[in-house]
Order: C-alpha cells, then sequence, then structure tokens
C-alpha cells in the first residue's frame, strides 16, 4: 500500500515486562489502511476541479465494504451486469477483510459469522450459493471445515484458563444466582418482544422503544444486576459488537445482543442450544474476496466518491482515482450509496431528510486489531486448551483469535494472533479514542499488546517477529440511547431511498455487523431491479 512503512524497533515494552533485555527485534507498524485517503476525502481536497472525464453505466455503487458487495452481486443475479463499484481503499471489504502475515492468512476485521437464522434468508443462500450449507435428509448441513472448531473459546481468569467467557471458577453462590437470573430475564424478553437479525424484518415494538431509551447499565441497575463479574461480561459483549460499553449503548442493544440468537447462558444450563459460529483463518474476508471476485473491472478500487447528485437527467458520481491523481464523472440511472452515512451526508448534494436525519443521530467507535506473528507456539497456563477464542479478564482488549485453529494440520508450527482493541467510550476509554488512535506511534500499541498478553503468555515478546496494525477511525455505529427511535421509521423499511438514490449500509440498522450490512445492500440492489 501507499505510505506503508514497516519500522524495525526494539520491544520496549516486553523487555519492561520481564525486567531484562528485549529478546530481539520486533518489525511491524501500520498497514491494511490508509488514513490520508479518508482524511482527503473528509478536508474536500479531492473535490476542487472539473472532471477529467465522463463515463456512463447502469449503476454506480458508492462503498464496498459489504452492503455494497452484496449490492453488486443482486444486480448480477437480476442480469444487470452494466454497474461500478467505487471503493476508496485498494481492497473491498470495509471492515470484513483479510490479509497476511507471515505468509499466514489473518482477519484484518471482523472475524467470524453466527450460522445465520431463518430472518437473514439472503445470508443463508449466499452460504448455500458458496458450499457452505446444503440440505440433508429435509436438514440443513453447515460444512463442518468452516464452523468453528473446538475448543472454541475460554478466559483468563484468576491466574488460569477456564471453559467459556463467562467467569465462573471460584465465584460465589450470588454471582451464580445473578447469571440464571439474567437468563431467565433475557428469555422473558426474548417472548415478549421479537429480537431479530436482520433488524428490519421486526417493526420497533413499545416494549423495544422503551429498552432503547436507557443505557443498558442503568436498565441493569434497575433491575438489580450489580455483580461485578456479570457486568464485566455484558460490558465485554457490548465493546465486542458495538465498540463501547455498558454505559454508553442502550438495553435494547445490550438486550440484542443475546435475545436475538439463542439467549444468554447460565452456567450448568447444558440443554441450552449454543450459536454455531463460521470462521476462516483471514476472518470474513473469505467472503468479502468471493464477493469481489467476480466482479472484474467493474471493481475500481482506489476510487474515492466524492460527489453524488441526483439530476433530472441521471444520477452523477464523481470519484477521485488516487493512482491518477484525477477525478472522473459517472452519469448512471440510479446509485446504490453503500457508504457510511458519515460519509454519504457530506458527498450526496441536497440530502435528503431522512439521510440528515440519520447521520445526526449516529456515533462510531474507532477500533483497533493487531496481527502478531510468532515463530513458534507459545507455552499455555493451566486450565482450558487453546481456543479459537481466548480473553483476558479485566483487560482493555478484547482478547485474540488464533489464525491456525482451523487448520486441519496438527502439527505445531508459527501462527498469528488477532488481537482486537476497541477504542469507543467505555469504562476503559474516554471519549477521545479516535485522537489517540491516529496519533499514537504503531510502538505505543505494541507495547499495550504485549503488556496485555504476556499476562497468560510470558513467552510471547521472545516470539513475536512482526506485528502489524489496522486501524478504523469509524469502525462501527454505536446503537447509543434513543437510536433505535431515532432510526425506527427508516430501520424498519426493507428498502431505503431517495429518488434515484438507494442506501444499503449497516448503519441504517443502528450497529454493524455482516447480516445487517448484507441485508440492506441485497435489498437496495434487489428492489431497484424490481423496479
Amino acid at each position: 500500500m501507499k505510505r506503508r512503512e514497516f519500522l524495525a524497533a526494539t520491544a520496549a515494552g516486553a523487555a519492561a515486562l520481564g525486567g531484562c533485555e528485549a529478546p530481539h527485534v520486533i518489525e511491524g507498524g501500520f498497514t491494511g489502511i490508509d488514513v490520508e485517503r479518508g482524511h482527503a476525502l473528509r478536508d474536500g481536497a479531492w473535490r476542487a476541479g472539473a472532471p477529467a472525464g465522463v463515463r456512463r453505466t447502469r449503476v454506480v455503487i458508492a462503498g464496498g465494504g459489504v452492503a455494497g458487495l452484496a449490492a453488486a452481486r443482486a444486480l448480477r443475479l437480476a442480469g444487470i451486469e452494466d454497474f461500478v463499484l467505487l471503493e476508496l481503499e485498494d481492497t473491498a471489504g470495509g471492515n470484513s477483510r483479510g490479509g497476511q502475515v507471515g505468509g499466514i492468512a489473518c482477519p484484518l476485521g471482523a472475524h467470524y459469522l453466527p450460522v445465520p437464522g431463518d430472518e437473514a434468508h439472503e445470508v443463508q443462500e449466499l452460504l448455500e450459493e458458496l458450499g457452505m450449507r446444503r440440505r440433508v435428509a429435509g436438514r440443513w448441513e453447515y460444512e463442518e471445515r468452516h464452523l468453528c472448531h473446538s475448543p472454541q473459546e475460554r478466559l483468563f481468569f484468576q491466574g488460569t484458563w477456564q471453559d467459556g467467557l463467562l467467569p465462573v471458577r471460584g465465584v460465589g453462590e450470588a454471582t451464580l444466582t445473578q447469571y440464571r437470573r439474567f437468563s431467565q430475564r433475557v428469555e422473558a424478553l426474548r417472548h415478549t418482544a421479537r429480537f431479530s437479525i436482520p433488524v428490519l424484518r421486526a417493526q420497533p415494538a413499545p416494549l423495544l422503544l422503551a429498552l432503547d431509551a436507557v443505557p443498558f447499565g442503568v436498565w441493569l441497575d434497575r433491575e438489580g444486576f450489580t455483580d461485578p463479574h456479570l457486568r464485566w461480561y455484558l460490558d465485554y459483549s457490548c465493546r465486542d459488537d458495538y465498540g463501547a460499553g455498558i454505559a454508553q449503548v442502550s438495553a435494547w442493544a445490550g438486550i440484542h445482543y443475546f435475545a436475538s440468537r439463542h439467549g444468554f447462558h447460565a452456567p450448568g444450563d447444558d440443554g441450552a442450544e449454543r450459536d454455531a459460529v463460521l470462521t476462516w483463518p483471514e476472518g470474513n474476508g473469505w467472503l468479502t474476496r468471493r464477493l469481489a471476485d467476480p466482479l472484474g473491472d467493474r471493481l475500481k478500487a482506489g476510487h474515492a466518491v466524492v460527489r453524488i447528485a441526483d439530476t433530472r437527467s441521471g444520477v452523477e458520481v464523481d470519484a477521485f482515482d488516487v493512482a491518477t491523481r484525477s477525478r472522473v464523472r459517472w452519469q448512471a440511472e440510479r446509485c446504490i450509496v453503500a457508504l457510511p452515512m458519515f460519509i454519504a451526508a457530506r458527498v450526496v448534494e441536497n440530502p435528503p431528510e431522512l439521510l440528515r436525519h440519520a447521520a445526526a443521530h449516529l456515533g462510531y467507535a474507532p477500533w483497533l486489531v493487531a496481527n502478531v506473528h510468532l515463530r513458534a507456539p507459545l507455552a499455555d497456563r493451566p486450565g482450558a486448551a487453546p481456543s479459537w477464542d481466548n480473553v483476558i479478564y479485566g483487560t482493555r482488549g478484547l482478547g485474540y483469535v488464533d489464525a491456525r485453529h482451523q487448520a486441519l494440520d496438527p502439527t505445531p508450527g508459527a501462527t498469528v494472533l488477532s488481537w482486537y482493541r476497541p477504542l469507543g467510550p467505555s469504562a476503559y476509554d474516554g471519549p477521545d479514542g479516535r485522537r489517540r488512535l491516529l496519533d499514537r506511534p504503531w510502538t505505543a500499541w505494541r507495547d499495550d499488546l504485549l503488556a496485555e498478553l504476556s499476562l497468560p503468555h510470558p513467552d510471547l515478546a521472545g516470539l513475536a517477529t512482526r506485528i502489524e496494525i489496522t486501524r478504523y477511525g469509524h469502525a462501527m455505529a454505536i446503537p447509543a440511547p434513543g437510536l433505535l427511535g431515532q432510526l425506527g421509521q427508516l430501520g424498519a423499511r426493507e428498502r431505503v431511498a431517495a429518488g434515484r438514490l438507494a442506501f444499503a449500509h449497516s448503519d441504517w440498522s443502528g450497529y454493524s455487523i455482516f447480516e445487517e450490512a448484507f441485508t440492506r445492500g441485497h435489498l437496495a440492489a434487489a428492489g431497484g431491479a424490481a423496479a
């Protein structure tokens, strides 16, 4: 990538941890996202001057994340091949892209997809198309190679590893009682109101709007859920899906995390159905690459959309080509705006009220993903066996996933650990997360990672050879209190459109997961094709 600079530096943080000299040099740097492109787009630097040329196509898709790729697929399913997809970065996929470190595939963002429920039938159809599910004797079966291998998850708690992410080792009966009571409360709410993925399949009922109106932390206080271990886990879950803590997201969002799937499982609830998870060494990049590959030269990477105008004669979309440093104008019958709301509100001329209203009420969580190449396997602490997802209790990060966990070859060897660090507002971070993300040198994040992961793995610094860090300034929408109500009339519609523009992004659901983005992208394109 342009401006991709890898700097060699001593592992000073690791030396501090061990009280000795750093054992070797750890290379690393920032990669994956060119933040300067986003800043140029924000500052309007690429809008000046007349277009160098004009091109024509039937449909322009603005944005190459999951929603834009889903829209492209839907157009092709409808027999429409005359379109272009314009993407700011050098590869499509948004925050569902993959990469490699030391020749080992790893995620640059989202790293799994829960097996979709019946309401996410567009995603189910995609998985069937990709050969990941088939009907056997009247029942759907998923390809075992892509389902997360066991053991799936573990928690480093009180000096040892335990199975699962809910703290159970050594906790008191009062904690276990609150676990069970929270499980029962979630189950009761699931039967009272409809929690749906995607959210557009459920009308915002009064109960859901009431939950949406208050912070999750406040709701937990009202319900008497005060146990610190329960609240740590619930805060972890919110930071995992939304990038922000229980004080910043709505009670609807906190409960939706569990109620929209298979509920909350208290210890001893062995008969409960568990979520099956699809995952790949490169995370959801496995999916986005298969969506992007058939597009050929219709995918225009390195093209920043700077202007979208719905004119009398059609749609005009201006894009800045970062390779040629020129501006190109596309004229089309219509445009699918698969951009985050805050960008769409800037580049759409005379934005419709529905877009202005929605963008004004949406905030975003910054995010960091660090991929650590290890030349050999880590030694392990007592307790549960190494898992795909490995979480450390009480830390700022969300733990790590092991890129080789899905490998069919059991021979120990080099691997890549992907460390996830949300920077949205929470008990761990203030409102300046985006500034810290951009201002701190990569070595500061390196030292944070080594300090955190060395708690269960003191040998990590000695085995690490390279750390590559991907930064997302606006990684995901935060479902803050009141957002569902603000998006209610909009989010409940299967297709958000104004004139010749159709809007498609997970932002319209108020939070960011693959199923929301894919469904909205598919519907934006399919609805226009049907019209």
